[in-house]
């Protein structure tokens, strides 16, 4: 560059393309991470990849609230994601409010207005700390009858459980594994 150039200034320097720079399962995986550091600070305990009661249908996280509500929150790492999934409407059934999570670059005008949404920053590549999120619009409430609540919380409670106690005894884990592959 000569002395006469100079760069350009950052006003008129070319937006970033976040989307772009990471893969769509590390754009899951961003996703993923920054809505559960902002579960974290709100108090919600979560649990990933909970199995509802549905045939087949797992939640991609489920937050407990501090007050006993249960929050559904589905990732979705982009429009194509999001347009082919056609299971989404079922998990209504099964928690007290619905959310979506995606990235920034997201269009969000394809989310229904009837639920939440949350919106994760991604950063420009996978290795950054934690990806920021925030809530963008809550979720209407729809309140779980109380029988399919305490089914719901016991789910939580158990798998709750077992995964803690697969983390404090991991030899344990991978052993009773190895013996379930042999059965």
């Amino acid at each position: 560059m000569s002395d006469t150039q100079s760069p350009a200034p950052d006003d008129q320097a070319p937006p970033l393309d976040t989307q772009s720079a990471l893969t769509l399962p590390e754009t899951q995986f961003a996703i993923r991470r920054a809505m559960l550091g902002l579960c974290r600070t709100m108090r919600w305990a979560c649990i990933n990849e909970f199995s509802l009661p549905a045939a087949g249908r797992r939640a991609d996280i489920m937050a407990l609230t501090q007050d006993g509500m249960l929050h559904c929150i589905e990732i979705k790492s982009g429009p194509r994601d999001f347009l082919t999934d056609r299971k989404w409407p079922e998990y209504r059934d099964w928690c007290d409010r619905l959310y979506f999570a995606v990235d920034q670059a997201f269009p969000r005008d394809l989310i229904p207005q009837d639920v939440g949404l949350f919106v994760a920053h991604l950063p420009e590549s996978p290795s950054t700390i934690l990806p920021e999120c925030a809530m963008i619009r809550e979720s209407p409430l729809s309140k779980l009858a109380t029988a399919r609540r305490k089914t719901l919380m016991q789910l939580f409670g158990h798998g709750a459980a077992l995964r803690l106690m697969a983390l404090e005894d991991p030899a344990m884990t991978a052993s009773l594994r190895a013996a379930r592959r042999v059965e």
